[in-house]
């Protein structure tokens, strides 16, 4: 008797284990980011609160920005509570935040171009922008709650992540900004290190399968743009380039794959909510342009243009090693607004 009540206790406990187990992995990233953001808040002292938390209806939750944002004297300019004022335990749950606002692949992403910032330290020995890994920035809009609406930004040099929760549903989740510099590593330890080959290279192989006929209509002859930070308002006019229902079944194909490379980076239910919008909104609508060369180190850029989305990509610059085109600039953004302002 007393070894069947060991048997069946033993029983339990693994079956609470086991739901445990199923609970944490089907929990929404909605729920998810409010945990996160509540045990991030919990582990602020007064003055970091003060740093870190604005009203929702702030415009400093509309005030993007990729670039580095430093004064004369070499102090950050960007608002937020940065990573290097953190503790261990601080950092720790700063980016639990950015793990519960990515796929697994979209956070190994976000922690690379963070890192990248020490191959840049290296390459400029003490130039004039400062290059510090732990230069990233955490900003709340409001109290992270499983009710009412609050968001949440980390944003430093080449890292834009904003998100918008509502009674525990994510309802916004652009701007979503990634960049490297350099896009390809060429030399050191890291050597060969590519962060954002697929936004690169199916852009290429879609250009590279057009005939003539849809390569006159999707090249354009002048370069993109920057991409225009600051704003809810992407700003970028009518579409250009050949729209999807001119292409074939295969490079039609090809498209979808590179935009799921921009939503695949966004926890999974996100990114399936985003390409759901993409596709309710007819495959056929979606723009594809592309300006400059197609071989490395040369300048190229692109854009693909939906009703609802637009994708923006930049591949102009140099790196900090002075080769040519290998410094990326990638955006998914909304057509209406991001931030939310486009479910007012």
């Amino acid at each position: 008797m007393k070894l069947s009540r060991i048997v069946l206790t033993g029983t339990l406990m693994a079956c609470l284990v086991g739901l445990a187990y199923v609970a944490q992995k089907t929990e929404s990233a909605g729920m998810k980011m409010v945990a996160a953001g509540e045990k991030f808040l919990d582990s602020l002292t007064k003055e970091q609160k003060a740093k870190t938390v604005f009203d929702f209806n702030s415009k400093e939750r509309t005030n993007w920005h990729f670039i580095p944002m430093q004064d004369a004297k070499k102090r950050p300019t960007r608002k937020g509570l940065p990573l290097q004022e953190m503790t261990a335990e601080q950092r720790k749950a700063a980016l639990a935040l950015v793990e519960a606002g990515t796929s697994e692949s979209g956070n190994k992403k976000a922690q690379t171009i963070m890192s990248l910032e020490a191959i840049l330290r290296d390459l400029e020995k003490g130039g004039a922008m400062v290059r510090n890994p732990e230069w990233y920035f955490f900003t709340l809009f409001g109290t992270p709650s499983k009710t009412g609406k609050w968001g949440w930004r980390v944003e430093g040099h080449h890292l834009s992540l904003n998100f918008v929760v509502d009674n525990g549903k994510v309802k916004a989740a652009t701007p979503n900004f990634f960049g490297a510099n350099p896009a390809l590593v060429k030399t050191g330890k890291r050597k060969g290190l590519r962060t954002l080959p697929g936004a690169e290279d199916l852009a290429r192989d879609l250009f590279k399968s057009l005939d003539e006929d849809q390569k006159a209509i999707a090249f354009q002859k002048k370069q993109f743009p920057e991409i225009k930070q600051g704003d809810a308002d992407p700003g970028v006019g009518e579409p250009k380039g050949i729209p999807a229902g001119k292409m074939t079944e295969k490079q039609r194909g090809i498209l979808v794959k590179l935009l799921q490379s921009y939503t695949n980076r966004l926890p999974a239910e996100v990114g399936n909510e985003e390409m759901k919008q993409v596709k309710d909104a007819g495959i056929d609508k979606i723009h594809f342009a592309y300006a400059g060369g197609l071989e490395e180190g040369k300048p190229h850029t692109y854009r693909v243009q939906g009703p609802t989305f637009v994708v923006e990509f930049l591949n102009e610059q140099p790196d900090s090693a002075g080769n040519a085109a290998n410094h990326i600039h990638s955006v998914w953004r909304h057509l209406k607004g991001d931030f939310g302002v486009d479910e007012k």
